[in-house]
């Protein structure tokens, strides 16, 4: 098992990592919308979406990965009337890739966050 860590993504905010590699397999914990440019949490759907994603990528990257290696993702949403608009971010981010992926309403995201996006990914 290996820890992974980069200074690309948010830090984590409890005790643990922004992903742990095990065998081939890469989990990466829930990625608050916190755009890494200004340090602040993103309040627009949109934006927040887009966050998260990049987040999620810096994590795979600095595990050895790429875009294509993201197999599976679990949103986490505070409305699910977002679904439509993170739809089109998602659909934006991956292009031609699709990982597998869940959408589900949540009651509360730490920091008040509006969303937050765990995923796996498959480094070989």
């Amino acid at each position: 098992m290996k820890f992974i860590k980069t200074d690309k993504a948010p830090a984590a905010v409890g005790p643990y990592n922004q992903g742990v590699l095990s065998g081939n397999i890469l989990f990466v914990s829930g990625q608050l919308p916190i755009n890494m440019e200004t340090g602040e949490l993103e309040n627009d759907v949109k934006k927040a979406a887009k966050a998260s994603l990049s987040n999620i990528l810096e994590v795979v990257k600095a595990a050895g990965g790429s875009l294509e290696s993201i197999i599976k993702l679990n949103v986490f949403v505070a409305d699910i009337n977002d679904f439509s608009d993170i739809n089109e971010v998602y659909a934006d981010f991956f292009g031609d890739h699709k990982p597998a992926r869940s959408l589900v309403e949540v009651s509360n995201i730490p920091k008040g966050g509006i969303l937050e996006i765990e995923a796996e990914a498959f480094i070989d």
